[in-house]
């Protein structure tokens, strides 16, 4: 890996660019961070994602990777010899990007309106969030990770929005523990993991960011 350049643009708030960030911390694979303004994007983000405009964007030796579970797939393909993320088997690779599909559009995209909702609007989101997260126990079962003994691509694709369960918890007044007792303890095991717990924000820090956000856009 010497003489490669790999920078990430990114957000520390974003769960999207944590993914990358635990992927490259499991690979053992150095990286200059540049965070981002969002609100007043600069030219880098501009010209490396002019499509989208949104980070997390990967840019390897001056190419640009967007798309977070596209530089997920990247980097496993990059550096395959170390830490693979997705199975070796056809079936169970398309399994992984199916379950990590579905984590990003029910899981990350619930998490997004969770938080900033209110009333009947917000009940039906926490019960289709509950939902849904309790069909990912299904698919882990009684198993480590989501790969078995094996951390691997759902996990890293799942476990950074877990940064935000206590938010999501405190504005929806609900328990996730309490409905989904194995979810939160597989988060607890990915938190173990130094690429997990080198990544992810204090509970709290997240907190405090979303509450000064309800703030600004007058919905606390």
């Amino acid at each position: 890996m010497a003489g490669e350049e790999v920078v990430l643009l990114d957000v520390w708030s974003s769960s999207y660019a944590m993914r990358v960030k635990v992927a490259l911390a499991e690979k053992g694979v150095e990286y200059v961070c540049q965070p981002q303004n969002l609100v007043s994007k600069g030219s880098s983000l501009l010209e490396m994602n002019p499509i989208h405009k949104k980070i997390p964007v990967l840019i390897h030796n001056g190419k640009p990777v967007c798309e977070s579970l596209v530089i997920l797939e990247y980097i496993d393909e990059v550096w395959p010899e170390l830490s693979p993320l997705l199975p070796k088997d056809p079936y169970q690779r398309s399994q992984a990007r199916f379950w990590a599909d579905f984590i990003n559009k029910k899981l990350y995209a619930g998490a997004k309106v969770l938080w900033k909702a209110k009333g009947e609007e917000q009940e039906k989101i926490i019960k289709d969030y509950i939902e849904n997260l309790k069909i990912l126990e299904g698919v882990l079962k009684n198993e480590k990770f989501f790969g078995g003994d094996t951390f691997g691509y759902v996990d890293v694709a799942f476990s950074p929005i877990t940064s935000w369960f206590y938010t999501l918890e405190i504005f929806g007044k609900f328990s996730i523990e309490a409905n989904c007792p194995k979810i939160v303890a597989w988060a607890k095991r990915c938190k173990e993991r130094h690429s997990v717990s080198s990544t992810l924000p204090d509970s709290d820090k997240v907190y405090n960011y979303a509450l000064d956000i309800k703030k600004a856009l007058g919905l606390d």
